[in-house]
């Protein structure tokens, strides 16, 4: 399951070998009106043909596979730069939230992030939000203040024992200070499912084995 507002290109880089793993992309729905991220958990639950399946989840949607698990009999659920109970989430996005300043977030840029790209003279900038406009194709407005509001309101306490939590110790969105429990990656940010390709595609296989370390 990709990350917020992100398709499931991102796992595009993602290699398993083929005579013992079997990938099916996950992506994101639009909600509801009104719908809780259990409802919407559910729905998404239709989509895991398989017994036993490996649920992978990144940043919101690690959050989003935890609450899917409670639906299904999983081999091994992971969550991949994100977090595991609201107590991770960083104090920045609870300030937002008891502000409620998420409501005046301008879903309308994410939205023509192309247009964002053309004025902007940063070349750093330019290359991260080439990235956005390549990888975050889920632009819908409804969809971006459900999921934005469903992750700064996410209410879990207790962490699921079963979570496989890899985290990466310069993940600039949930830092790494906050995370307890986790395979830590060194380098790693908040988009190494894109950066640290080679890692999962040699560690993964070992880690739904139980051959890791």
């Amino acid at each position: 399951m990709p990350g917020l507002a992100t398709s499931s290109t991102i796992f595009e880089r993602i290699q398993l070998p083929e005579d013992r793993f079997e990938l099916h992309l996950l992506d994101w729905k639009i909600p509801h009106k009104n719908e809780s991220l259990v409802a919407y958990a559910k729905r998404m639950v239709e989509d895991v043909k398989h017994e036993q399946a490996v649920l992978i989840g990144v940043s919101f949607g690690g959050v989003l596979v935890q609450e899917m698990a409670a639906f299904l009999k999983l081999r091994k659920l992971i969550i991949v730069s994100s977090v595991k109970t609201n107590s991770e989430i960083p104090m920045s996005m609870k300030i937002v939230k008891s502000t409620k300043a998420y409501k005046l977030v301008p879903t309308s840029l994410l939205q023509n992030i192309e247009v964002l790209n053309k004025f902007s003279f940063s070349s750093v900038i330019q290359r991260r939000l080439k990235l956005y406009e390549k990888y975050m194709s889920v632009r819908d407005k409804t969809y971006l203040e459900w999921a934005i509001e469903q992750m700064l309101f996410w209410d879990r306490t207790q962490a699921d024992p079963n979570v496989i939590h890899i985290h990466g110790d310069a993940d600039e969105v949930f830092p790494i200070k906050n995370i307890q429990k986790c395979i830590k990656i060194i380098g790693g940010t908040h988009i190494m499912i894109l950066t640290k390709f080679r890692w999962m595609n040699e560690n993964l296989p070992k880690i739904i084995l139980n051959q890791y370390p």
